[in-house]
Formats: C-alpha cells, structure tokens, sequence
C-alpha cells in the first residue's frame, strides 16, 4: 500500500474554519471508503487558542450535519511542510503568512488555497469566511464552502492532479 496523502488545513486559530474542514474532508473520505488513503489534520498560523477545543458553535453545525469535529488547536510548525503533501489556507491572510513562514521556496510550493479546489470558486473569492464573529448562518456556510472545496480536493488527489 501506497503512503496515505497527508493534508493540513489552515485557518487563523483553529478552532472554526480549519477543524471544520478537517472534519469534513474525514467525513467525506469515510463515506467513500478511503480512510486509509489519508492523514488529516488541522492548525492555525496564530496561537492565541493552542490547546482550545473546536468552538462550540463549529461543532454544533457540524453535529447537525453528521459530521465529527474534534481535536484541540495547534499552530503551524516548520516541521509540518515536511510532513504534509498539502497545506491548505482558508484564507489570503492565511495563505501569505504560510508561504512566508515556509522553511524553503520548494516547500512553499505545499501552500494552496482551500477554495482552489472548489469547482464553483472563482479566482477573486478563494476566501472561506471567519464565522468567528459573525451569526450563526456563518457557521453553516462555513460548511457549504468547505464541503464543496473538499470534494474538489477528493477528485484532485484521487486524479493526482493536485
């Protein structure tokens, strides 16, 4: 067996929109039988939540939908651009500081915007939204935008075009 494609999604804290899309992209891999062929993870390019449980509205949305969100927050380590074969940004904010942050040009290459993946994205709205402050309905858009960048992102890799 092949190794597994290792793929670390990225958002400011990581307790909303990284976890989230972590769990979803488990969710999305389970349901198709395909475990096995990937280790996810997520973290956060600030620190400020290290060792803080998803947000509890996070998990709560994703709950509704059947989805598992768990974990505890973790920020982004030099030794994960050698680890992962993905690096997944939920936002420009976040994918500057990855690349910035990237011990080489070789591995900054890792660096992708989530959305990238997402069929119905266009070059000018790659950003998944913080729900951090905002209402509840941003919570469950946070999940429709990663639902759908995920199942991209599953084609992708299943059609090694990543």
């Amino acid at each position: 067996m092949s190794e597994p494609t290792k793929l670390l999604f990225v958002c400011l804290g990581n307790i909303c929109r990284s976890p989230t899309a972590e769990g979803v992209m488990r969710h999305i891999v389970e349901q198709e039988g395909l475990a096995d062929r990937f280790e996810l993870d997520s973290a956060g390019t600030g620190s400020w939540h290290i060792g803080e449980a998803p947000d509890p509205r996070s998990t709560a949305h994703a709950e509704a939908r059947g989805i598992a969100i768990g974990g505890k927050a973790r920020q982004v380590s030099s030794a994960d651009f050698d680890h992962y074969d993905l690096i997944l940004a939920a936002d420009e904010f976040n994918f500057r500081d990855l690349r910035s942050i990237a011990p080489t040009d070789e591995l900054e290459t890792k660096v992708k915007m989530l959305r990238e993946f997402d069929p119905m994205s266009t070059p000018d709205d790659l950003d998944v939204p913080d729900p951090y402050y905002g209402g509840p309905n941003g919570f469950d858009d946070v999940i429709d935008l990663v639902e759908a960048a995920c199942r991209g992102l599953l084609d992708s890799v299943l059609s090694e075009t990543v």
